[in-house]
Parts: structure tokens; sequence; C-alpha cells
């Protein structure tokens, strides 16, 4: 699935535009093994959301990257459910989770591939530079983790490698806009009840990561909440799903 993604629609070309990151498992391949993630985790397409082509792939899936359109009315309940999330407390939320606010127009994709690695449990070379960073933003908010991602040129110039890279089909636009972002989904364990698994969104357009309930399996879980909350809200075509999956 080769779609491209952003947050906004800013058409200045500066630091804080970046190319539009296409949904391509090889993109995602190549990149994440640049920052650090061991060979016994890989990436690929989800080709659809019914029972049977769910089955194909391969488990466990550890973490899956979501591009959608970014349509009217999921804009008008996005900010109705922003307002909600800022006043209620999320109490199953696992506070270890490494979130970060996206303050860079079209670092979507890359900020979606960072939750995912970071808070998949994949292994990670223990010297690359993803482990120096996930250790450089346990302590700080996801306000800092936004500005420390800004100031680190090894994540602009890795996103516009992979934007440009063999492996992408997408050729670079004079106008950067787009209506496509990247959304995270990860499983990760409650904080109120032990042995419990949580399906959590993280969207660095969103105040906080998203509890969205009790995990048994991540990927039929995020297939589920993919169908009910995103494709029920537009007609567009322009869905993708990428999983990671080994260890």
């Amino acid at each position: 699935m080769s779609e491209t993604s952003t947050q906004g629609a800013s058409t200045k070309k500066d630091d804080n535009v970046w190319i539009p990151l296409e949904s391509n498992p090889e993109v995602f391949g190549v990149y994440a093994n640049k920052l650090g993630l061991a060979e016994s985790a890989h990436f690929e397409d989800v080709y659809g959301l019914d029972p049977e082509l769910l089955a194909i792939v391969e488990q466990p899936v550890k973490a899956l990257l979501l591009i959608f359109p970014i349509t009217s009315s999921m804009e008008e309940q996005r900010v109705v459910q922003d307002a909600e999330l800022e006043k209620k407390a999320q109490p199953h939320l696992d506070p270890s989770l490494i979130f970060i606010k996206q303050k860079i127009s079209n670092a979507c994709g890359t900020i979606g591939l960072l939750h995912a690695l970071m808070n998949a449990g994949v292994t990670l070379d223990p010297t690359g530079p993803l482990t120096t960073f996930l250790l450089e933003c346990k302590d700080k908010t996801p306000d800092e983790r936004a500005d420390l991602l800004a100031s680190t040129t090894l994540f602009a110039d890795a996103h516009k490698a992979a934007a440009t890279s063999a492996e992408s089909s997408s050729v670079v636009p004079q106008d950067l806009s787009t209506d496509l972002h990247f959304t995270a989904f990860v499983q990760a364990p409650s904080a109120e009840n032990s042995g419990e698994s949580r399906v959590v969104e993280l969207d660095g357009r969103r105040p906080c990561p998203i509890d969205h309930g009790p995990s048994h399996n991540l990927l039929k879980d995020v297939a589920k909440i993919v169908k009910e909350k995103y494709i029920t809200l537009s007609t567009s075509m322009h869905f993708g799903l990428v999983a990671l999956s080994g260890q």
C-alpha cells in the first residue's frame, strides 16, 4: 500500500515541513534498520481487515501503523474526543509509554514509526541511534521529546532519505500539502489490572496516548478499531495498514 502522508497543510519548504513519507513496508524496514531495529522484526502490509486476510499476517504482531485521510467529519470528532481526553483520566494507561507530540508538518510517518519501535518491545541495537534517543526521551515530556526530535538532525536526514529512497515509489511533490496522516497502535500492559493488556493508539496530533480497551490479539483488535472509528467516517479509499511483526 503506497500512500503518502502528513499532518497539516503547510506548503512552506523549510526545516519544519518534511517530505511526506510513503506507507510502504520496505521503506519502513530500511528506515528502521538504520535506526537500529534488529533483523528479527520486519514490516509487512495488511491487505485487508477480513479474517482470512488478517490470518496471513505473520505473528506476533507487535505494532501497527495506520495511514488514513483527514476528513471534516474525522476532525470534528477528534476535537470533541481531544477535549474529553484532556479532562478524564485513563487509569489503565501504562505510564512508561513513550509518546511524542508532533510539531513538524509531514513528520507523522517518522513519529508513528518511532512510537511503534519504542513501545512495541522489539529488539533494538543497544548502541544504535534509536536506543540513544529512547534513553534521552525517558524523563522528558511529550513536548520536550518533540523538541528533541526536531533538534536531532539524524531523524530529519533519515526521514528525507526514506521518503526519497529507491524503495519508495512516491515522487517528491512541489506542494508538500496532503490530507493523509499516520497513527500507531501498540499493545501495552494495564496500569490497573495485572496480566491484562490494552490497545493503545499513539498519534502525535492528539493530546495523549489513547486507551482503546483490553487487547487479546493486537491485529484483530486494531482491525476492529479501524473499521469502527476510521473507515465509517470516510468515503475515501486512501487507507493503509502496515504491521510490525517479529521480536
